[in-house]
């Protein structure tokens, strides 16, 4: 365990006699065990500052973990997509002050492996999540690193402003893409990534801007962030669809936002000679793709993977406003009801974004 991390430990049992609290927060033990428990509220240290969380969205990447396909810390408080309220300033902070509303980036880095020392920090051998390898959001109160967390305007929505970490993802995802404007672009998926993602296409002028997704309303959903067209791939008519309106040459771009194997072979099979593929979605640590290396040889194609969000979260806060983000179905569940949060998150069947309430 790196230093960080056994500091941020610490300060959860280790607290001053004044911050002698606790707090509720929802505690991943094992794959199928999450419990609400009580916690000591924790003290920032020098540089950090402590959050109350008002929103927390619930990720693809949490379902992963709670099922075990995606490797986390145990027990460790789930949740990295945060916007809530500063209430404490550890020593030297003089950038935040107390009752900013702010949105967490949720990542630490050692700085000094080869990946930090050359700017790719996102990259970082010892790289460390909030929500993931260290306690996040989750909770009624979660401590960060100060530089972390980004000002949002006074009374801003923090529904929204807790979608600036997944904001800032899509983003360098299409910075990695670069989409050409004027050329055709599928995401497949309609999510609230890929719903994301089809907004910054549109504003990057991708045309025609085509979404693959089985479920109606995120078909709709997928029309009303910029889609040009929104097909089923489960209907009979799909390649025939496809091949009109690529003139049967397939897709420029390509993002897979969905996470699965079988959505990555199919955006292999309808790229474009030439065509790239951005790997957006994640799937399961240990799924595996059937894949022909002569498809990709032969059509020259390129495939891009993409992982969270290295200097892109001011970008995305500068953005928040311009993304229509208020269209989006959000259904919210008080801490208590995290198992119901869950479940419909897993369904899908409270709509497009799962949030909770930690404060409620």
């Amino acid at each position: 365990m790196r230093a960080y991390d056994v500091e941020h430990v610490l300060r959860l049992s280790i607290l001053s006699p004044s911050e002698k609290r606790r707090m509720k927060a929802i505690v991943f033990r094992a794959p199928g065990d999450l419990v609400l428990d009580d916690l000591p509220l924790p003290s920032p240290g020098p540089g950090e500052i402590r959050v109350r969380p008002q929103s927390v969205g619930i990720c693809g990447t949490d379902t992963h973990i709670l099922r075990g396909e995606f490797p986390a810390a145990r027990p460790v408080v789930l949740g990295h997509e945060i916007a809530g309220v500063v209430e404490a300033l550890g020593a030297g902070v003089n950038t935040l002050r107390e009752g900013d509303l702010v949105t967490i980036e949720p990542h630490v880095y050692c700085t000094s492996c080869r990946y930090c020392r050359q700017g790719q920090e996102h990259l970082c051998l010892e790289k460390r999540a909030f929500g993931v390898h260290l306690h996040g959001g989750l909770a009624e109160a979660v401590v960060v690193p100060s530089r972390t967390a980004y000002r949002l305007p006074p009374g801003f929505d923090a529904r929204l402003g807790c979608l600036a970490e997944p904001a800032a993802c899509c983003i360098h995802g299409m910075d990695r893409l670069s989409p050409r404007s004027g050329a055709p672009l599928l995401i497949i998926g309609a999510g609230p990534a890929g719903l994301i993602l089809t907004r910054l296409a549109r504003l990057a002028g991708a045309a025609p801007i085509v979404v693959s997704e089985p479920n109606p309303t995120r078909r709709a959903a997928a029309l009303s962030f910029g889609a040009d067209l929104a097909l089923d791939p489960a209907a009979p008519a799909f390649r025939e669809q496809i091949n009109d309106i690529t003139h049967g040459l397939g897709f420029d771009s390509l993002i897979e936002a969905a996470g699965s194997p079988a959505t990555l072979e199919l955006a292999i099979e309808l790229a474009a000679r030439a065509g790239r593929i951005l790997v957006f979605g994640v799937s399961p640590m240990h799924a595996t793709a059937t894949v022909r290396p002569f498809d990709i040889f032969v059509r020259e194609l390129t495939i891009i993977g993409s992982v969270i969000n290295p200097y892109t979260h001011e970008r995305a806060v500068n953005l928040l406003p311009r993304l229509g983000l208020h269209q989006l179905a959000i259904t919210q569940f008080p801490i208590d009801n995290f198992n119901d949060a869950f479940a419909a998150q897993a369904s899908g069947a409270a709509g497009v974004k799962v949030q909770i309430r930690p404060q409620d």
